[in-house]
């Protein structure tokens, strides 16, 4: 199947609120990647009311105690519908905030427990200390492994269950700063507290997610042509155990 006869659906979810440090790179990034290879995109921005359309990809930042306030009710209300997208195939990608809220709950310090939508077993409870620093995680389903970013979260996330890691931190403190773990993945669900923007500096992982995405709309795997990504590479290989 050529990529010029390929199409890609990518959502972005609550972009108003949730999104903090560069996130929109990582949309950026998904869409330039498809159009670069002749993919054609569709895209689409969920806001507050909006009805859940099905797409290939969702995209959802990070942001405040406060905005995440509002997201969560929002998503929770469309739980069961991105439950049946996750089982249908669909790819996930959370960042920060928004990876808190994939999971069973955020329970910030003097507030109410926040519900997640649970597309993964994990759930998250505010620390009294900020992570803010450069992060190196290598992975063990990625080529090359290695994953950089830069974290700024004070949040401490479990994962449990049939729920793995995105990678192991070499750099950093990850999501909890105790089990040496960063990120989790369940099925095509992936979250991480990798900001900077993650995918611009990742373009490997971008494309996995981008084949991953592809797969749900043909039912096939469909090997993706490569880009020249010297400058990308460049970038991530200067960040590889940049000191913390």
């Amino acid at each position: 199947m050529e990529e010029k006869n390929l199409k890609i659906s990518i959502a972005h979810l609550y972009p108003k609120l949730l999104n903090l440090y560069g996130d929109l790179g990582n949309i950026i990034t998904l869409t330039k990647r498809c159009q670069w290879r002749g993919i054609e995109v569709e895209f689409e921005q969920i806001n507050i009311g909006d009805k859940i359309k099905n797409h290939d990809l969702y995209f959802i930042g990070g942001g405040q105690d406060k905005q995440q306030e509002e997201v969560a009710e929002e998503l929770y209300s469309n739980r069961e519908e991105f439950l049946a997208q996750r089982d249908d195939g669909a790819v996930f990608l959370g960042i920060c905030g928004g990876y808190q809220l994939f999971g069973h709950y955020y329970k910030p310090h003097d507030k109410d427990q926040l519900k997640g939508i649970s597309l993964m077993d994990a759930y998250t409870v505010a620390g009294k200390k900020r992570f803010i620093g450069n992060v190196t995680v290598e992975t063990d389903f990625l080529s090359p492994k290695t994953l950089v970013g830069f974290e700024n979260h004070s949040g401490l996330t479990y994962i449990q269950g049939d729920t793995k890691p995105l990678g192991n931190v070499v750099v950093g403190n990850g999501n909890n700063s105790k089990d040496g773990f960063e990120g989790g993945r369940f099925k095509n669900v992936f979250g991480t507290y990798l900001h900077g923007s993650l995918l611009p500096k990742n373009p490997h992982f971008a494309d996995y997610l981008i084949s991953l995405a592809l797969e749900k709309r043909y039912g096939e795997k469909i090997k993706l042509s490569n880009l020249d990504d010297f400058i990308e590479v460049q970038t991530h290989n200067s960040l590889i155990n940049k000191p913390y």
